[in-house]
């Protein structure tokens, strides 16, 4: 259950202010927010599906200090990603604008892509080297999709983007207490 509510909630605030989250706020101005947030399930379900078995592996293969040292360093270093800011660039948002297709299709297929290397997959990998697999990956994709799902709802009320440098200086200091905790964990056990 630990890894569930571990995964939940760093995913969630890795996810606030995340290029993925913005794809979202304009598919959704595009289509209906359940074919939106059904893309989105899916997708992030078969890539942090990935990212668990990976970071299982390499969870299995190294030693539970070294891995703590990594994850708490990964975790820093995503707290500065986080701090520099994600945004979409014009010709992504007027791709996600424009298409036309099958909604559900065009929204697991952009979100599958961009997905592929982002900082939330790699925090769920490093997740995965710490907690099981099954936990984290329930958690970690609960919590991008509930994330995603804030975003279209709270974007749709207000017409607006949420405040972006409070969420960007909200996760960075989230991701940097995981970082600190997890490397004071290792250097005192």
């Amino acid at each position: 259950m630990e890894a569930f509510w571990v995964s939940l909630v760093a995913i969630f605030v890795a996810e606030l202010g995340d290029k993925s989250q913005l794809m979202a706020m304009t598919f959704a101005t595009r289509f209906k927010a359940w074919p939106v947030i059904a893309g989105i399930t899916i997708a992030t379900t078969v890539v942090h599906l990935g990212s668990v078995a990976i970071g299982g592996l390499i969870g299995d293969a190294l030693p539970t200090t070294a891995i703590s040292i990594v994850a708490g360093i990964a975790f820093l270093g995503f707290a500065l990603w986080t701090l520099r800011g994600d945004e979409l660039s014009e010709e992504e948002s007027q791709k996600a604008s424009r298409t036309t297709r099958n909604a559900l299709v065009a929204v697991t297929i952009a979100f599958f892509l961009s997905e592929l290397g982002d900082k939330t997959m790699l925090a769920t990998i490093t997740l995965a080297t710490q907690y099981g697999w099954l936990g984290t990956w329930i958690g970690s994709t609960v919590g991008m999709v509930a994330a995603d799902a804030l975003a279209i709802v709270v974007g749709r009320m207000l017409g607006k983007h949420l405040p972006e440098k409070t969420i960007r200086y909200g996760a960075a200091a989230a991701f940097a207490i995981f970082g600190v905790v997890m490397l004071v964990t290792a250097f005192t056990s």
